[in-house]
């Protein structure tokens, strides 16, 4: 049997601010014999020009599913919004044939039709749905059962709903659990979990997503969970890059360490602190990995 391959939707955040994410989803992936394609010709996934020029969203994120179907293969993402974004238009575009004529129009000027012949994934969806937990379940060396944590699976991985038909609830959704489970640790229920991390509007207002942040992370704290589990990079940004001048802003301490989920996976696989890039945490998750180690 072949092994599954996919070609890889980096989106613009994490090549420049989050290598981390990136180099442990291709750790962990690898030892799942999946086998990561690159884009041939990057361009972004459309979302920040949605809301000013619809039509403009909507080119980019054809072309690139373009470029995915001229492989003959489906997309997976690690970003949330490139995901949400991707898989609207992709289905969009299947459904209005009036509006793919019109999109199908720009993209003859660079010699492409979208023809909706591929899929768009996000990186849970191939653990959990094509991987399958099974095979996860198999993966483990070091089973993390000494860990407690909790998971921030973010909005537009399970919303809307018109869009995103994969199994789970978006309104309180547990693919992300079942896959922090599989690694042997346990992940704690707490208050208002899956509301939004704030940072779409950040660059606007800084206070009332510091506030939705703080919120979240003193629930987190309540808990006593040892980290805060993430699959999207600006989530990530906001609860682990922002977490200093959250507490600094309310003179509140929390101290949560915030992994990517890949990187909780990558530790149960028994790959290294360095080898999965954990030193690029702000929060240093010192406690955690002595407690793995120790």
């Amino acid at each position: 049997m072949s092994e599954p391959a996919y070609l890889l939707f980096l989106g613009c955040v994490i090549p420049y601010r989050l290598s981390s994410y990136e180099i442990s989803a291709r750790r962990v992936l690898e030892e799942l014999g999946v086998k990561l394609l690159e884009m041939p010709d990057f361009n972004c996934c459309g979302f920040p020009m949605e809301a000013t020029d619809y039509e403009l969203a909507l080119t980019l994120a054809a072309r690139s599913l373009c470029s995915a179907a001229q492989q003959g293969l489906d997309i997976v993402t690690l970003c949330n919004g490139c995901f949400g974004t991707l898989n609207k238009a992709n289905k969009t575009l299947k459904e209005n044939n009036e509006l793919r004529d019109k999109i199908n129009e720009n993209l003859r000027e660079i010699n492409m039709e979208f023809k909706g012949t591929t899929e768009v994934k996000h990186i849970v969806h191939v653990l959990a749905e094509d991987i399958g937990f099974e095979k996860i379940r198999n993966s483990i060396k070091r089973p993390l059962a000494e860990l407690h944590v909790s998971q921030h699976s973010g909005c537009h991985l399970v919303r809307p709903a018109k869009y995103v038909t994969h199994n789970d609830d978006p309104e309180n959704p547990t693919m992300l659990k079942k896959l922090i489970r599989l690694t042997g640790a346990e992940c704690l229920d707490y208050l208002d979990e899956s509301e939004c991390c704030g940072n779409p509007i950040i660059g606007v207002n800084e206070e009332i997503p510091f506030q939705m942040a703080r919120e979240k992370l003193r629930h987190v704290k309540a808990v006593k969970a040892q980290a805060l589990i993430t699959v999207c990079p600006f989530c990530h940004m906001m609860y682990d890059l922002d977490q200093p001048r959250i507490e600094r802003t309310f003179n509140e301490k929390f101290g949560i360490p915030v992994l990517h989920y890949t990187q909780l996976l990558g530790l149960a696989m028994e790959y290294t602190a360095e080898e999965l890039m954990l030193n690029q945490l702000r929060v240093k998750p010192t406690e955690l990995l002595n407690q793995i180690q120790g």
